[in-house]
């Protein structure tokens, strides 16, 4: 059984997790930390991770990025595994993960997926046969009318997984409109897409000469970032201290 204390319980993805944890024989969410009260959970809420006393064996933590230096003081303090799944993390604070992961085991993605991750793992694979064949690769993402970021990290970690498999560096181009030129063979256009309550699409885009393979990646809700992030809790349970990735938990 894996005992977890869900940071921002009472968010979105908080809720969505203790539901999902709920119907999960294999583990329980023993404690929830959010500033935010006036919803009901099954456990105990505290409004700051520092007053939590209840033992547990991992952290999964959706809150946000101001908490993370207290966050991660007291999963050093109780030597308890951290799932970071806040965005917006100053470099400091990515740094100041790493060095934590000496101590403990800290799981980050940029993406909680496990669709998405073994994704990234194929694209490398992939790129190494379309590439060397010629094939132009775009990535289109496409994301609701709330999301601020663009591209989104997804896109970029896709990217990134595009480019391991590349013999030579490619450059990334994020608008054509001051570009008029031809395609360049060696880049990777990234295009956002923002509008309604679109979860999370994403297509990998390899166009050849007269043929097109496409790798898609829909998420129709957020219970897939959820339970890769329950997922990932299971994995760091009684794992050594170190810095770890989804690739990680699909293997």
């Amino acid at each position: 059984m894996t005992r977890i204390i869900m940071c921002g319980c009472n968010g979105k993805m908080g809720q969505t997790i203790t539901r999902i944890v709920s119907e999960d024989p294999d583990a329980a969410i023993v404690a929830g930390v959010d500033p935010f009260d006036g919803i009901p959970n099954s456990y105990p809420v505290f409004a700051d991770i520092k007053d939590c006393n209840v033992e547990a064996d991992v952290v999964i933590d959706f809150s946000s990025a101001k908490a993370a230096d207290g966050l991660m003081d007291y999963c050093s303090q109780k030597g308890l595994g951290l799932v970071l799944c806040t965005t917006g993390l100053s470099e400091e604070q990515i740094e100041r993960a790493k060095a934590l992961a000496e101590k403990i085991p800290v799981l980050r993605s940029a993406n909680m997926s496990l669709g998405i991750n073994l994704l990234e793992k194929l694209l490398v694979d992939v790129t190494r046969v379309l590439a060397e064949a010629g094939f132009d690769i775009e990535i289109v993402e496409k994301h609701h009318n709330l999301k601020k970021d663009a591209p989104s990290g997804t896109a970029l970690a896709l990217a990134d997984a595009v480019s391991e498999g590349l013999d030579e560096p490619y450059e990334y181009v994020y608008d054509r409109s001051a570009r008029s030129i031809q395609r360049p063979k060696k880049e990777i256009g990234i295009s956002a897409v923002r509008g309604g309550t679109i979860v999370g699409d994403h297509d990998v885009i390899f166009a050849g000469e007269d043929e097109v393979i496409t790798f898609s990646h829909r998420a129709y809700s957020k219970a897939v970032f959820g339970k890769g992030a329950v997922q990932a809790a299971k994995f760091l349970q009684g794992a050594s201290a170190g810095l770890y990735t989804m690739s990680d938990v699909i293997g």
